[in-house]
């Protein structure tokens, strides 16, 4: 992860992009791209969306990509480790959402 979040660094760095991006800007750029990745399943119902995903696996997977980018940018940007950050967040989901309780379940853990 340290290896592509260095080369992302280095080819905004090389387009003297860095001066555009903020805090802001860059959550924008994210919420933007997942808003891609949504686009791909909007107004598909299950097996429509199991045959496109068969037909546009890649595509569907530059768009990840695409919010992969903007997430590891943004947390290089804002100094914060991400992997360890959702290391900490698994850990705080694990006690509000207990396997006993949540077990097929997709109530949200204070209606559990």
């Amino acid at each position: 992860m340290e290896e592509l979040t260095k080369r992302i660094i280095a080819f905004r760095d090389a387009r003297d992009w860095k001066q555009f991006h903020n805090p802001k800007d860059l959550a924008l750029s994210l919420v933007l791209e997942a808003a891609e990745v949504m686009e791909h399943f909007q107004w598909k119902n299950k097996e429509e969306m199991e045959k496109y995903v068969e037909t546009n696996r890649e595509e569907i997977g530059e768009e990840l990509a695409d919010v992969l980018y903007w997430v590891l940018l943004m947390s290089h940007d804002l100094n914060l480790d991400v992997l360890d950050a959702l290391e900490r967040k698994m850990k705080k989901n694990e006690e509000k959402y207990p396997e006993d309780k949540a077990k097929g379940k997709h109530a949200k853990y204070n209606k559990l």
